[in-house]
């Protein structure tokens, strides 16, 4: 919205051309965002009180987790405004890639509102049915597939990169819809397992993003791509405002949201949030980078399957609870020593991410 007014205006004041550069739209981006958080938080955590949009804590989980009990939730909405209005405002509103993660995101933020409210309504922590939950994901993560896919002008915006390998490119033709709605929909539901703890999910999240937006901007330049060895996808670039979004919203979320937390983010959050890394990753051809930069998400839900098919298999859990911070909580990890832990963890993750840019 901005750039485009500051674009028309640079004929008259050539100062505003500045405001071409994604870089500094990135900057505004995260400060516009983060701004937003930290100005809407205290009114929206109030209003989520008044309203009685208390978190329904499961009575199976570790009994520290029930004071908590009626703590606001739904707060994940106060990070997808902060997106949404830092992305109208600073990102390029005639780019493709721009409206079509935008929209991802928010389609998955209004299946994770309709979770939060039923649990919220109905005072428990079922939620929205598992079936329809997925089947709505699934609705909305295969339609931007197949948008993705038929937009795609070459070869290399379809094929899987193998990071580290210079010259390897899986081509994916029409398999490239699986995989890309496996990776939306899968990086949701990992975003949201991890989701347990003040803290836990948002600042990897933030971490990942702001590795995402390096990848959307050397991946929309053309002279950068060559150098780097990676696919040139023009307009991604544009992407890195978003990712910038996501770091600064995220920020200012974490403000309210660290331990103890004032709110909580709830599924309207987490199933937004993963669904836009997700679909970022597709977007810049970094499908494998995200596994690893997200390996925290993947150890919490490979920790969920193995729990669930061992104890059906055998009888028995392999942990004490999953996803598996409770696990660690339950030997006797103070909460807040899991949740640093963890962040270590992917710290380490996204420079391993980031240095597959060099090293190939």
């Amino acid at each position: 919205m901005l750039t485009a007014l500051f674009h028309a205006l640079s004929a008259q004041f050539s100062a505003l051309n500045v405001f071409q550069y994604i870089t500094l739209r990135a900057i505004l981006g995260v400060i516009t965002a983060l701004g937003l958080a930290l100005l809407i938080g205290p009114w929206m955590i109030r209003k989520l009180a008044a309203m009685k949009f208390g978190q329904q804590v499961r009575t199976d989980g570790p009994q520290s987790h029930l004071s908590k009990s009626g703590t606001p939730t739904m707060g994940g909405a106060l990070i997808l405004v902060s997106i949404a209005i830092a992305t109208l405002l600073w990102a390029d509103l005639s780019n493709k890639y721009v409206w079509i993660v935008l929209l991802v995101t928010l389609g998955f933020g209004v299946v994770g509102w309709m979770d939060d409210w039923l649990k919220i309504s109905k005072k428990n922590t079922a939620g929205l049915p598992a079936r329809w939950k997925y089947f709505w994901q699934s609705v909305i993560g295969l339609t931007a597939a197949v948008l993705l896919y038929s937009i795609a002008n070459t070869p290399a915006e379809t094929a899987l990169l193998i990071p580290m390998l210079k010259d390897v490119a899986i081509q994916l033709g029409l398999g490239y819809v699986v995989l890309t709605y496996f990776v939306i929909v899968g990086t949701s539901n990992a975003v949201n397992l991890t989701d347990g703890l003040d803290g836990l999910a948002i600042l990897p999240t933030v971490m990942v993003a702001g590795a995402l937006a390096v990848f959307a901007y050397v991946t929309g330049h053309a002279e950068f791509a060559k150098y780097l060895a990676i696919p040139y996808v023009p307009g991604v670039g544009e992407l890195a405002i978003f990712c910038a979004a996501i770091a600064g919203a995220g920020l200012g979320f974490l403000w309210f949201n660290t331990y103890p937390a004032q709110v909580f983010m709830g599924d309207v959050g987490a199933l937004a949030l993963g669904a836009a890394l997700g679909t970022v990753a597709v977007m810049v051809r970094q499908e494998i980078v995200l596994f690893i930069m997200g390996g925290i998400f993947v150890i919490e839900t490979l920790s969920v399957v193995i729990q669930v098919a061992s104890f059906k298999l055998t009888g028995k859990r392999v942990f004490r609870m999953a996803p598996i911070h409770h696990h660690f909580e339950l030997k006797g990890w103070p909460e807040p020593k899991v949740i640093v832990r963890f962040w270590i963890i992917t710290v380490i993750l996204v420079l391993i991410g980031l240095a597959t840019l060099k090293v190939r």
